[in-house]
């Protein structure tokens, strides 16, 4: 490995994707009480086991429909401008999001949960339980 990784490529693949009935954006956030469905690729159904034991889980997901980004944005709960990173805003550098939401149940391959404030057909990245401190 190269002891400069500055010009690193970072390549990912969506393990699964959302469905909902969010299909604005700009609504996501507001809509915390929607249930969703994330169903994994199958090749990563085994991955779930044991996730039940947890009553809430992050989900990372891949802003897809966001564009470009402005290290100065608005943010939309509170009207204050800030920087990217202190904003919840899905115009970022990388456009990864992260959520915590409830998980609700598993079927197979298919996660319900409540809380996610991403739109219907967004790739989802991974799922790691949520262990408060």
């Amino acid at each position: 490995m190269s002891e400069n990784n500055n010009d690193i490529s970072i390549v990912m693949h969506p393990i699964g994707f959302v469905t909902n009935s969010i299909s604005n954006p700009a609504s996501a956030r507001e809509k915390k009480d929607t249930e969703s469905l994330i169903v994994l690729k199958s090749e990563y159904a085994e991955g779930l086991d044991n996730i039940t034991d947890f009553n809430k889980i992050q989900v990372f997901f891949y802003f897809h429909l966001s564009e470009g980004f402005s290290m100065i944005q608005k943010r939309r709960y509170d009207g204050k401008v800030a920087g990217v990173f202190a904003s919840r805003s899905p115009r970022r550098p990388n456009g990864i999001g992260v959520t915590v939401v409830d998980l609700l149940k598993v079927e197979n391959n298919v996660l319900h949960v409540k809380g996610l404030d991403a739109i219907n057909g967004t790739p989802v990245l991974d799922i790691k339980p949520y262990i408060s401190e």
